[in-house]
């Protein structure tokens, strides 16, 4: 299973990718009241310092890059809805906190952990990742090697979420 797509790399001010990117950060509890998963992509990162304007940028397909432990805190599921509402194909962090990973996997969001990410990732660079080897290309050369997903994962993100996987089998 191949994905490719534009990359947004969640770097701070100082152009340092971002750590400990919570689950408030994605998407704000003032928001919490809205139920319509079509209306959530408008708040996310909302509340992560520089990247507030992310939703208008966004374009489906897109692929995020993030640093360690992205999505720790709560588990609000709003924090995965947003960017599926995005049409966010895929996030790739060096860790991811158990609570969101497991949810976006359930929601059949593509969650892939890259301990070694190179340092020279751009805004607007294109990669192309193998989820199922975990190779990461840039221009058709390997650059790196995520954790591949699960065959698990991968039966339940080719279902379409955990519920949809659950009354296939």
């Amino acid at each position: 299973m191949m994905i490719e797509g534009r990359i947004w790399v969640l770097t701070d001010g100082e152009g340092r990718i971002m750590d400990d990117i919570d689950t408030d950060m994605i998407f704000h509890n003032k928001h919490l009241h809205i139920t319509d998963v079509s209306e959530m992509g408008k708040y996310a990162l909302g509340n992560l310092e520089g990247w507030q304007d992310f939703p208008e940028r966004a374009e489906r397909g897109d692929i995020i890059i993030a640093g360690e432990n992205f999505g720790c805190g709560s588990s609000r599921q709003q924090a995965v809805d947003c960017f599926l509402a995005l049409g966010i194909q895929a996030i790739v962090a060096k860790s991811f906190g158990a609570i969101y990973k497991r949810n976006a996997i359930n929601s059949a969001l593509a969650v892939m952990e890259w301990s070694h990410m190179p340092q020279d990732l751009k805004n607007g660079d294109v990669l192309e990742i193998d989820m199922e080897s975990g190779d990461i290309k840039k221009g058709g050369t390997l650059i790196g090697r995520a954790r591949p997903m699960s065959p698990v994962q991968t039966a339940i993100y080719k279902a379409g979420g955990l519920f949809s996987y659950a009354r296939s089998i």
